[in-house]
């Protein structure tokens, strides 16, 4: 009998991965028999709808906005005066407060910037896909696992050119520690750990019961958009602005938040794919928010040349345990990620930092390996070339790479919920030993605000 072969990234996307995304594109209302990713014609500017503006999005137009071949053509927000601060830089783009009107009104668009609440990011994205844009989404890609691997199958049918907004992928950091630890800087790796400060000062619902007051909704929100796919319930502002990554139904936690930067790392250098089980330690937990700290373990099976890997995950002030030949007056920092190896121990801050060896004696002794992998213009600009080109494969965070990732992270999340250890099973999607998580791992979706429409 052969052994079962391991269930790689390619396998994410490829095992049935055409026909799954086939069905839902004809599922849709507005479905045509073939997709046709937009076309930008030479000496054309590259015109962005930019959907959720009033935070993180704000900035990403911003930064698309300084490039001479991009146009901001349309802005979304279902909070326009909270939005006001950003959309009055772009006075001759319209600003909606739903993006599907605006996918309507506006033929033109080359593409879609996302940066809403998770919740929104899949009905969003897929959406815009189904009509041949390209998509730049912020992090973490999806709300759900189901959503995660969705939506890279969807891409890879339509052939859009995608993005998740995890900007160190670009950075020298992230190349420098695959390089290194490619020519044996510290031997076989083991094991690795990372951690993040958040949610810390970021956002304080974590940990929280669901609000029994019921304000008025601020002035110009639209709160029933707001809420979108997510189940009803009053306003209230624990909910939004800012504070809804701490919410199960509106966002991912902080690993969510964080995980996607830091623990970047180890799954480009490693190739990591699924866990084939995840552990949790954390804070009392409740249904309605994630606990005000955790510490999540995965396990991935060996794979290739390299042997199985420990990865820990710490959040919410928590910390991983010092090396031992880090020097004692060197902190670790609040955002981080350090590998284990037979011979070592590589350390870089958050958002895929500038590695060092440990001890710091051990690093000014060391040779570095020649530069060998090809080096970002940009983690923005890397995208908008590749829609320009044509060339999915060019964007190095689009979904072909996120979405195997994202939902590898999530499955992280399924301990939390289930309060106990959780085997995965990725070539069925399924939580083998608690079938009561399927709910967190195929969400229900209100009516109206489906993935796909009702019957």
């Amino acid at each position: 009998m052969h052994p079962k072969p391991p269930f790689t990234r390619r396998h994410f996307l490829e095992t049935a991965s055409l026909a799954t995304a086939a069905l839902w594109l004809n599922g849709c209302a507005t479905t045509a028999a073939k997709v046709t990713p937009r076309r930008i014609a030479p000496g054309e500017k590259m015109r962005i709808g930019c959907i959720g503006i009033g935070g993180q999005g704000g900035s990403v137009t911003a930064e698309l906005a300084t490039f001479a071949d991009v146009e901001i053509a349309a802005l979304c927000d279902v909070d326009p005066a909270y939005a006001l601060k950003n959309s009055k830089k772009y006075p001759a783009a319209p600003l909606y407060s739903d993006y599907r009107v605006m996918l309507e009104k506006e033929p033109g668009l080359h593409a879609v910037m996302i940066a809403t609440p998770d919740h929104w990011h899949a009905p969003i994205a897929l959406a815009a896909m189904q009509q041949g844009l390209h998509v730049y989404c912020e992090k973490p890609l999806a709300h759900t696992i189901a959503e995660a691997r969705l939506m890279g199958q969807v891409a890879r049918a339509t052939g859009v050119v995608t993005q998740m907004g995890q900007t160190g992928h670009a950075g020298e950091g992230l190349r420098l520690t695959k390089e290194w630890i490619d020519a044996g800087a510290i031997g076989a790796v083991s094991e690795v750990h990372v951690w993040s400060d958040r949610p810390g000062t970021f956002w304080r619902t974590q940990g929280q019961g669901r609000p029994t007051a019921t304000p008025p909704v601020p002035k110009g929100l639209d709160w029933n958009l707001w809420l979108g796919p997510a189940a009803e319930r009053p306003y209230h502002p624990d909910y939004c602005p800012r504070q809804w990554r701490g919410w199960i139904d509106f966002g991912c936690g902080a690993l969510g938040d964080m995980a996607v930067h830091n623990a970047n790392p180890a799954f480009y250098v490693l190739d990591l794919d699924a866990p084939d089980w995840v552990d949790a330690e954390t804070a009392p937990t409740n249904p309605d928010t994630f606990p005000s700290w955790s510490i999540i373990t995965y396990h991935f099976p060996a794979k290739g040349r390299r042997g199985p890997i420990k990865l820990v995950w710490y959040d919410g002030g928590k910390q991983p345990p010092r090396p031992a030949t880090l020097e004692a007056d060197r902190p670790l920092g609040d955002n981080g990620i350090y590998f284990v190896g037979t011979e070592g121990v590589l350390i870089a801050p958050g958002w895929s930092g500038t590695p060092r060896l440990v001890p710091e004696s051990k690093m000014q002794a060391y040779t570095r390996p020649p530069k060998t992998i090809p080096r970002s213009v940009g983690h923005r600009r890397e995208w908008v070339d590749a829609c320009r080109a044509g060339r999915p494969e060019d964007a190095k965070a689009g979904f072909w790479y996120s979405a195997p990732f994202t939902e590898a992270l999530l499955i992280g999340l399924l301990p939390i919920f289930a309060g106990k250890r959780v085997t995965w099973d990725a070539r069925t999607m399924t939580a083998t030993n608690a079938p009561e998580l399927n709910r967190f791992i195929r969400k229900p979706y209100r009516r109206g605000f489906e993935l796909t429409p009702s019957a």
